[in-house]
């Protein structure tokens, strides 16, 4: 093994503003990867939206599905971050390869045991009540898509694995590569441009699954490129079992998986009380949410570099250092979810005028009900920022079971009820729901980030 694996010890400089380079040096990378992703998704809605409306319905039902797929695997990639991380803090690199060549396995094997739900989705689409011709384009999208997981999957391991050694700048890279050329090939195969054939959703498809195949394998090429990174030998008897890790990685990434879900289904849930409501509101939510989703890339990308910086100081049993690495991502990130806030708040028009041509239609009115809705986005980011970095502050610790719980309540007992009597009982209608996000992730924010208070506090009287 290469001494320089064997000497790794990180960072251990505890100044402040060492701290505040560490964060934004992962940070900038991670967060530009996080809006280079939702650029390849909003790319794909808008290329196949100028087929029809049937055809946008089927890609926005199939890459909804998908997502859910694809969004619970990435909790046992997201378990690989602290695992690495812990492990180089602890001078470990047998550790490191362990939990990056298991943590591919179990996605692969994810990949395989949910395959059968994206091939044969259509009647599952059908029970859930939706038009025929739609389900059948779903499916039909989704039979080819679904050779996407592997490779997606596979690259968040990957990627887990290099932002624990503090390299995010590979990971942006690879993200906007991965960008430019899902948007070319869509472009191409959609409308049958440069002498291809237009194969319409089926090329939305090809080129999802093209790009996230060409990102796996760049990832692979740069790992194996870097001396550093190659001599943890991560693809060397890649065959070998190792139960025990493969048991670690699960018990830390279930509760990560359904964590994600049920933050996620929270949303589709509030989707469903908006149109209850009625169409229009509807509309103006899903301005509102975009909206907030784009803002959430900056306390999400902050989330992986709060769990890999508390995991390479926790790992190396430095208290001061977990603690300080906690206060610096929570400070950025409290700073430029303001930011946000301040944005919403001041210009809920002129940012939900984006999505709309008001000279057309219900447009207007739909801009007019959107308008209050992207004022409480405002607020909404804040606590939605510090619930996000607490999970990963705890994830930081490998603590991930009460997380789950605390999660859970917040999200559905507190949010989604809270969202139902705001909206309907007391007649807020729409703005309602958005109260109840607020509550909810709110809860959210304080149970978590008081919960990694409360270990930290616990480390320092043990310690005494």
């Amino acid at each position: 093994m290469s001494s320089q694996v064997m000497t790794f010890e990180g960072n251990t400089d505890n100044s402040w503003s060492s701290h505040m380079r560490a964060t934004f040096a992962l940070g900038v990378p991670l967060v530009g990867a996080q809006l280079a992703q939702m650029a390849i998704h909003t790319t794909d809605v808008i290329l196949v939206g100028w087929l029809g409306t049937t055809e946008l319905a089927s890609v926005v039902l199939a890459t909804q599905m998908f997502f859910i797929v694809f969004i619970f695997g990435t909790g046992f990639s997201s378990a690989v971050v602290p695992l690495v991380a812990q492990a180089i803090g602890q001078n470990d690199p047998v550790g490191v390869r362990r939990s990056v060549r298991m943590g591919l396995w179990i996605v692969l094997a994810y990949g395989v045991l949910t395959a059968p739900l994206l091939w044969f989705s259509e009647p599952i689409l059908l029970q859930l009540g939706q038009a025929p011709d739609v389900a059948a384009n779903a499916q039909s999208y989704l039979r080819i898509a679904q050779w996407g997981v592997f490779p997606a999957l596979g690259l968040m391991a990957i990627r887990s694995f290099v932002t624990g050694l503090e390299k995010g700048g590979i990971v942006l890279y690879v993200t906007i590569g991965m960008f430019l050329m899902n948007a070319a090939v869509a472009y191409t195969l959609i409308f049958g441009h440069f002498g291809a054939p237009a194969l319409g959703l089926h090329g939305a498809a090809i080129a999802a699954v093209s790009a996230n195949v060409t990102g796996f394998f760049i990832a692979v090429a740069y790992v194996e490129s870097q001396p550093k990174m190659r001599a943890y030998e991560i693809f060397v008897r890649f065959w070998r079992p190792d139960w025990g890790m493969v048991r670690e990685i699960a018990m830390l990434g279930l509760p990560i998986s359904f964590t994600i879900l049920a933050e996620v289904s929270l949303f589709s849930a509030a989707s469903l009380l908006m149109g209850m409501i009625g169409k229009l509101e509807l509309a103006a939510h899903g301005i509102a949410l975009q909206l907030a989703s784009i803002a959430f890339m900056i306390p999400l990308g902050l989330a992986q570099v709060a769990t890999v910086r508390v995991g390479l100081a926790n790992g190396r049993d430095d208290l001061l250092g977990v603690k300080r690495a906690a206060v610096a991502v929570l400070a950025i990130s409290i700073f430029f979810t303001a930011i946000g806030s301040i944005l919403y708040a001041t210009m809920p028009r002129s940012l939900g005028g984006l999505f709309l041509d008001t000279r057309q239609g219900d447009a207007e009115t739909v801009l007019a009900i959107a308008v209050p809705l992207i004022a409480i986005a405002g607020a909404f980011q804040l606590v939605d920022g510090l619930q996000a970095v607490g999970a990963g502050l705890l994830r930081g610790l490998k603590d991930t079971r009460v997380p789950m719980i605390l999660a859970l309540i917040a999200y559905w007992p507190i949010g989604f009820a809270c969202a139902w009597i705001f909206a309907f009982p007391l007649g807020f209608g729409g703005e309602g729901v958005w109260f109840g996000f607020v509550t909810g992730l709110a809860a959210a924010a304080l149970l978590l980030c008081g919960r990694f208070w409360l270990l930290v506090r616990r480390q320092t009287n043990a310690t005494r």
